[in-house]
């Protein structure tokens, strides 16, 4: 006997669908049939499932029609949906819900497939339709829903989170309908604090669409584990919706501002845990309130959740401000997993370990979640066993290693070597094998330089302890008169890009193309052929420093110099506009001869041992900032290496794009096959997993690594200052303010202006000439900004949390960089 298949289920019963149900109940309904077999309190209802929805596309032959959805924002296929003929027996499958569900009012929710999920919650981007009544006007908003899938917000949020058009269907959930007194949404974790200890209510009057859809400013309440409330503020309650006799809803005026009791209140955080509890993880949860009952009746993952709070220990305070700064955006996992685990991060690890003795994990100072970095977590040093066996280690490298011959050190010589041996490689030409082993021999010759660093450094340290001391004793204050202007090979590229504004000064023609924003300046010099001579003079700058980072050293994902070419003639435009300051050199030597002039250093006759501590101080800055420099040299094989393999595995469909390689990590890289010869299986793995930590990323991307308000909770302004950080280089200056958040905007600032930055990094070095003063969001006295400012002798304020959100271009505001101030004129 031969037995028909068996059609799969149109509608179904919430009751029989779970968690695991998504491909057929669609997010919201999965989640609220778990919630229903869980013992929860959810109204009955029913789901029409993405069955439902594939036979209605195929018997209307819109399958053609999803592919080019995009072209006129999904407007064809919603009214091809509002009209279309359904299969009889799904039509009656439909018209039976009412009965079932008693007869009376029901909402109508779409249930997408992607939809109501960990990193992808697309709240509100399908339709709902509440106090339907009626069997036409059942089918009608069944129909909407379905087209709903295909707005034009929809679509756009989709392509954002890389969602394949193609792949997404959609279900309906059909329950009956609370009539609500009170609704609203709740959050089993504080979506502002990250606080997983705390329940966060928003509640009005009516249907919760009102507080849902932003139509009011709800109740807000904030509990405690206990159901405590521990913060309470009255909100406008501007309207309030409510279901009309015949199906729909109205607006109308409230009447009478009643709160939602407390043990309601209790009820819902006590309900809200068990939800969370339930699925193992923070929850956003809509819930109404009707004839003294609590209905939920929607549950997703909650999404861009901060990560909980976190309490500092006093080392941590020091050390978060001055590493933040090198965080200018959430590290990809190609950052952690190449150039902070093997790269400079193992360079960092390794000095202070043969050092000082003391170890630092990169894992914990950037913890991961779902395979993307979720925070950052100031790094407190460990003290081990070798922290005993320090001098004895450190002895025989002060008297040794000198810097001011560190650069005829063999390894030295080594490492330049192998440098331009690398440099030479045509990355583009190797075969997989020999590509992916390519990053290791960049971290092997990165390893040089740590060497070097680790010999040299306790020398570098006792000379300036040494200067410090020479000048406390004669009560002359601050280092960094007295090495203002040591040559090192920041400063050589300073001078070049000076030398490059002296070229565009002197020529008229290049002068007006420099008038221009960065991105059309770099295009005329690239194509105009009267500007071949300052075309090959800038090749040749990018040829030497153009391994520079523009946005952290930390951060391989980022352009290089070379790699942004507009950044760098953005710098050249600032130096331009107005002629260079005295140099640095003459005032470094005023500060010399202030100090050996000094009757102490006169009447003991010491000017020579003077003149060699300073010498041996200047060395060591030269020094440390010198092997900062060559500790990047690599960074452009490496990048390049890592988006080559990326090019070939989009060029064979691995992957959407080449930049979607810096969602894998470095050691997923390195073992896999060629991708010309990668199985299937392997191919969806990679592409999988780089689509999911995009997402995650995504949903992160409004999440900061660190709260400002962990990293400096002093930073309320104080007085009539409208900014209050860490003073950092000492003075006062007046002047407009100039924000500057990124690099493509240095061509922006104006001799004279107050810089004000998020953060800032070498390539920032240049806008220091010419600004008055720098007020910073992140770090400390310590930073990179902090150290360029007091050489360039103008005030700084660090650490401002707030500055760059606070002060506006133009602004006139002075800056007290010896108590951290900055107020208004």
């Amino acid at each position: 006997m031969t037995h028909a298949p068996t059609r799969p289920a149109t509608v179904l019963p919430l009751t029989a669908v779970g968690r695991d149900d998504l491909a057929s109940a669609g997010g919201k309904g999965a989640n609220l049939g778990e919630l229903i077999r869980a013992g929860f309190p959810v109204p009955d209802g029913v789901v029409i499932t993405t069955d439902a929805y594939a036979a209605v596309v195929e018997q209307a032959g819109l399958a053609p029609a999803l592919a080019s959805a995009a072209d006129d924002g999904g407007a064809a296929l919603r009214a091809a949906f509002a009209a279309v003929e359904m299969p009889d027996d799904l039509r009656k499958a439909i018209l039976d819900i009412h009965p079932l569900l008693g007869g009376g009012p029901v909402a109508v929710r779409s249930s997408a497939t992607a939809e109501d999920l960990p990193g992808a919650a697309f709240a509100g981007q399908q339709d709902t339709y509440l106090n339907v009544v009626g069997p036409e006007a059942l089918l009608d908003a069944v129909r909407r829903c379905w087209g709903s899938l295909w707005t034009e917000r929809a679509i756009a949020y989709r392509a954002r989170r890389d969602v394949d058009p193609a792949a997404v269907r959609i279900a309906v959930v059909v329950q009956r309908m609370v009539p609500a007194a009170f609704a609203g949404v709740l959050f089993t974790a504080n979506p502002v604090s990250g606080a997983r200890d705390e329940v966060v209510v928003d509640a009005s009057s009516g249907l919760g669409e009102a507080v849902v859809s932003g139509l009011v400013t709800p109740d807000h309440y904030v509990l405690g584990a206990d159901g405590q409330v521990r913060e309470r503020r009255r909100g406008l309650r501007e309207v309030v919706v409510r279901g009309i006799d015949g199906g729909g809803v109205e607006h109308c005026e409230e009447g009478r501002h009643e709160e939602l009791p407390d043990t309601v209140l209790a009820e819902l955080a006590a309900l809200g845990r068990r939800v969370a509890d339930h699925f193992g993880r923070p929850q956003d949860i809509e819930w109404a309130w009707a004839d003294g009952r609590v209905w939920l009746v929607q549950a997703r993952p909650m999404t861009a959740l901060p990560p909980p709070p976190l309490h500092l220990s006093r080392i941590q305070r020091i050390s978060g401000p001055q590493i933040v700064e090198y965080l200018p955006y959430r590290p990809y996992p190609m950052d952690t997993s190449g150039w902070i685990d093997r790269g400079i991060g193992r360079m960092v690890r390794r000095m202070l370990r043969e050092i000082a003795g003391v170890h630092i994990d990169f894992a914990d100072v950037l913890p991961e979640s779902d395979g993307v970095v979720d925070r950052f977590v100031p790094p407190q040093p460990r003290p081990t066993l070798e922290v005993l066996g320090a001098p004895a280690r450190n002895l025989p490298r002060i008297r040794r290693y000198r810097p001011a011959g560190w650069t005829r050190d063999p390894r030295y010589t080594r490492f330049e070597r192998e440098v331009r041996e690398l440099a030479a490689v045509d990355v583009p030409a190797l075969g997989w094998d020999e590509l992916r082993r390519l990053p290791q021999r960049t971290f092997d010759t990165t390893d040089l330089v740590t060497d070097l660093r680790v010999d040299y450094l306790p020398r570098v340290g006792v000379d300036l302890l040494r200067l410090r001391l020479l000048q406390v004793l004669l009560r002359r204050s601050g280092v960094s008169g007295l090495t203002l202007g040591t040559r090192t090979r920041t400063e050589d590229a300073n001078r070049e890009l000076l030398r490059l504004a002296e070229r565009v000064r002197a020529d008229g023609a290049l002068r007006t193309v420099f008038g221009l924003e960065p991105d059309a300046i770099a295009e005329r010099i690239e194509q105009d052929p009267a500007f071949a001579d300052f075309r090959a003079a800038f090749a040749a700058f990018r040829a030497e420093y153009g391994h520079r980072e523009t946005a952290s050293p930390l951060l391989m994902s980022a352009p290089t110099w070379g790699d942004a070419p507009a950044i760098v003639l953005g710098m050249v435009k600032v130096l331009v506009a107005d002629a260079p300051p005295a140099p640095a050199a003459d005032r470094a030597e005023r500060a010399e001869q202030q100090l050996l002039t000094h009757p102490l250093v006169r009447l003991t006759r010491s000017e020579r041992r003077v003149r060699g501590l300073l010498a041996g101080a200047r060395s060591g800055i030269a020094f440390r900032e010198d092997t900062h420099f060559h500790g990047t040299r690599l960074l452009p094989v490496l990048r390049r290496a890592v988006l080559e393999m990326g090019r070939r595995l989009a060029a064979a469909d691995v992957l959407r794009e080449a930049d979607d390689v810096l969602h894998l990590r470095l050691e997923e890289l390195e073992g896999l096959a060629d991708p010309a010869t990668l199985a299937p299986a392997d191919a969806e793995r990679v592409r999988a997993t780089a689509r999911a930590r995009s997402a995650r990323r995504a949903e992160l991307a409004g999440v900061p690594l660190i709260a400002s308000s962990v990293l400096f909770p002093d930073r309320a302004p104080r007085g009539d200052a409208l900014v209050t950080g860490t003073p950092a280089s000492g003075g006062r200056a007046t002047g407009p303010v100039r924000v500057i958040r990124e690099t493509a905007g240095f061509g922006r600032l104006r001799s004279g202006d107050v810089l004000v930055c998020p953060y800032t990094n070498p390539s920032w070095t240049p806008l220091f000439q010419r600004a008055a003063a720098v007020v910073v969001d992140s770090g400390g006295a310590g930073s990179h900004a902090a150290i360029v400012a007091r050489e360039y002798g103008i005030p700084a304020v660090m650490g401002s949390a707030t500055g760059t959100s606070v002060l506006t271009d133009g602004q006139v505001v002075t800056v007290d960089g010896d108590t951290g101030l900055v107020t208004g004129e």
